[in-house]
């Protein structure tokens, strides 16, 4: 469980980061990519006059060309006085990726997964072994816990869909597997 919220304080933490950074580029540059490609065209063009050995005259035309481009879309008086509006946007992308983290961890830990993601789990499982599998092969190619995979089983086996063939070994039903073999 440490690992995990580890990893849940990870991706919340970069992906707030993130969503800040893209909202102040995005409100830095007025939402205008066209102005950003159009500048990055100006700053090609004057690496190419430096690089050519242009006199000092051009390559002064150059720079003042590109920093008219800049200027006629780039905010950055804009941007930086909206910084708590897009620290704000960080904050809300963050907490949502915590808690949708957090619901998914709480569901696959708490046993609250959706009966049919486990039933497919195993489907996907018993057609890898041919139709036959153990529990300890569920549990060991699976996420699911030894109790999640032995309520599923048992789930599987009262429904009809597979039969216990005895010593710990499961086989799906043969009008199962066909059925399932086309949605899976």
């Amino acid at each position: 469980m440490q690992g995990v919220n580890v990893a849940r304080w990870g991706l919340s933490v970069i992906a707030g980061l993130s969503a800040a950074l893209i909202a102040f580029g995005v409100i830095y540059v007025q939402g205008d990519l066209g102005g950003v490609m159009r500048f990055l065209r100006a700053r090609g063009d004057l690496r190419d006059i430096i690089a050519s050995g242009a006199g000092a005259a051009e390559v002064a035309a150059a720079k003042a060309q590109a920093l008219a481009v800049a200027q006629s879309f780039a905010v950055p008086d804009v941007a930086v006085r909206l910084v708590p509006l897009e620290l704000l946007i960080g904050l809300m992308v963050g907490a949502f990726v915590w808690w949708l983290f957090g619901r998914r961890v709480g569901r696959a830990l708490g046993g609250n997964e959706r009966p049919d993601v486990q039933e497919r789990m195993v489907y996907r499982l018993a057609h890898r072994k041919g139709g036959r599998f153990t529990l300890a092969d569920l549990s060991a190619s699976s996420p699911l816990t030894p109790a999640q995979a032995q309520a599923v089983t048992r789930h599987m086996v009262q429904t009809g869909r597979l039969l216990n063939d005895g010593d710990g070994i499961y086989r799906l039903i043969q009008q199962h597997q066909a059925q399932n073999r086309r949605s899976l």
